[in-house]
């Protein structure tokens, strides 16, 4: 959860200009965040939740409008994470990131950090979107933005150019690195959800592991692109 008190002016929530109310209200998301860990959204009753920090139920009542709407709270903060960690990834120089393979792993590890980091609200989140599309739609837009982030740092090392938009089959490779991240993210939401092992979201190796995945993914698509076509010399300037 994050942990300025200024970010939680959100719908559903009654805002508080005293600084110890906006604390409470922030216990009480970061509890049910850790709660949701171990229990279904179903079984956290609000009276434990509130036991859980020594907080009364009124005190609940009086910052959400509703279990619900405490909820939907919870999944704002945690996109709200995910945009600032997810989608921070800077270009990075080819010559001195060690290339496709550590940026691929450096990639899914900060992914799966932040799932495991927000687990009990992502599965809570997954089991709630079977009831209705509208529930999932913020992760699609944040999974669409990821992938877009990544080619930026990705397409670099792919294409051995500063400009790989230029590159004869680009359009493809994007669409590799964004196939390549609908299979990690599949796989890590179904690690979430059904835990169906052997890796669960909580071992270190699923990290290691997806990353090779992606890595050996994009290194074939790399490997077998055709050739970059010969640059044609600009008008007016003949060979030297």
């Amino acid at each position: 959860m994050p942990q300025p008190t200024a970010q939680l002016d959100l719908p559903g929530v009654t805002p508080s200009r005293q600084r110890r109310s906006r604390e409470m209200t922030l216990a009480l998301l970061e509890a049910g965040a850790e709660l949701l860990c171990t229990r279904s959204l179903a079984e956290l009753s609000i009276s434990e939740l509130c036991a859980h920090i020594g907080a009364t139920v009124g005190a609940f009542y009086s910052r959400f409008d509703s279990k619900e709407a405490y909820f939907n709270a919870l999944l704002a903060l945690t996109l709200q994470d995910g945009r600032e960690q997810l989608l921070r990834l800077p270009p990075v120089n080819p010559v001195t990131s060690g290339g496709l393979d550590a940026q691929c792993r450096l990639l899914v590890r900060g992914i799966v950090l932040w799932m495991r980091r927000h687990k009990g609200v992502l599965r809570a989140a997954l089991v709630r979107s079977e009831r209705g599309p509208h529930d999932w739609t913020g992760f699609k837009d944040l999974a669409q933005a990821l992938s877009e982030r990544a080619a930026v740092v990705l397409l670099p090392v792919m294409c051995g150019t500063a400009a790989p938009r230029m590159r004869a089959g680009a359009a493809d490779e994007r669409r590799t690195i964004a196939f390549g991240f609908q299979v990690v993210l599949g796989t890590l939401v179904n690690a979430i959800l059904n835990d169906p092992g052997p890796l669960s979201i909580d071992d270190d190796e699923i990290s290691d592991r997806l990353g090779e995945c992606l890595f050996l993914l994009l290194r074939a698509r790399r490997d077998t692109a055709p050739p970059r076509p010969p640059r044609k010399p600009q008008a007016g300037r003949g060979p030297r």
